[in-house]
């Protein structure tokens, strides 16, 4: 484990998956999930170079086949500490032969964590040293533990998106993008309870919001900020201990979809030469 700190945060990132695997207040209590097998045992968990799942595990260029699991091989990747000081770290992922088995494609993916106060910043930074366009999409899916460390009931704990959304979510089916339904906001407020996750993540494609906050009405919480990324994935196991706040760009392919990977919706390009940046910060707030 890589760890970086303030007087405010102490953040624990495993190399392998550049996955952030705690984050702990001044008193040392976590705030991220415990990871108990019986449910799921990722942390947060970084998705490229797809978020979530496509059709038959297949990635389709250029006519030709590339079997894929769901979220992407960076999170099964061994990534080279780049940078490493008290309060930050950088890790860096580039394309190999058993990436371009899965990726026909030349890239460089960088993850560098920082701490300000009782801010903990990711910026994953995209670039392109190919000589043709790079298609990609790029997700975070930090677990934070639900209930927060602070002797607030597991019932009272919420999400408040910063803005309205007054768009459908997304349902899934067998992890594809199937329908739609109401949104189960109450104005702004998304009252967790385990009913809500009975089948799978809910989705919003596109959010409105560029941030929410999590916790319960009357303690701390965290503000989770996604200034670059147009989709929230929001999901738990029924019973777990965690609630997942998930900023993508990008996600899983709609039933039926087997065109080429550039032309799946939310994928992004990169132009040889160019990078593309996503960042996530989440704060403590009292």
């Amino acid at each position: 484990m890589i760890t970086i700190g303030t007087d405010a945060l102490t953040a624990a990132i495993n190399p392998f998956g550049a996955e952030l695997t705690s984050l702990r207040d001044a008193e040392g209590r976590e705030l991220m999930t415990s990871a108990d097998p019986a449910y799921w045992t990722g942390h947060a968990p970084i998705l490229f170079p797809i978020v979530g799942q496509l059709n038959d595990d297949t990635l389709r260029v250029d006519g030709r086949p590339y079997a894929m699991k769901k979220h992407g091989f960076a999170r099964r990747s061994t990534f080279a500490v780049v940078d490493h000081a008290a309060d930050r770290a950088t890790f860096r992922l580039q394309a190999d032969d058993e990436t371009r088995a899965q990726y026909p494609f030349d890239f460089t993916l960088d993850l560098a964590f920082a701490l300000a106060g009782a801010t903990l910043s990711v910026t994953a930074t995209i670039a392109n040293p190919g000589d043709v366009p790079l298609p990609a999409s790029f997700g975070f899916h930090p677990a934070f533990a639900w209930p927060l460390p602070y002797g607030r009931p597991r019932a009272d704990h919420r999400i408040v998106f910063a803005s309205d959304e007054p768009g459908e979510i997304v349902v899934l089916a067998d992890g594809l993008f199937a329908r739609t339904r109401p949104s189960p906001l109450d104005g702004r407020t998304l009252h967790l309870a385990d009913a809500l996750f009975a089948d799978d993540a809910l989705i919003w494609n596109p959010v409105a919001a560029q941030s929410v906050t999590y916790g319960a009405s009357d303690g701390p919480s965290l503000r989770v900020d996604f200034p670059d990324t147009p989709d929230l994935g929001i999901w738990t196991k029924p019973g777990a201990a965690f609630v997942c706040i998930e900023p993508w760009h990008g996600h899983a392919d709609p039933v039926g979809f087997t065109g080429d990977f550039r032309t799946k919706p939310g994928v992004f390009e990169v132009a040889p030469g160019d990078r593309k940046t996503c960042r996530v910060a989440i704060t403590l707030q009292p």
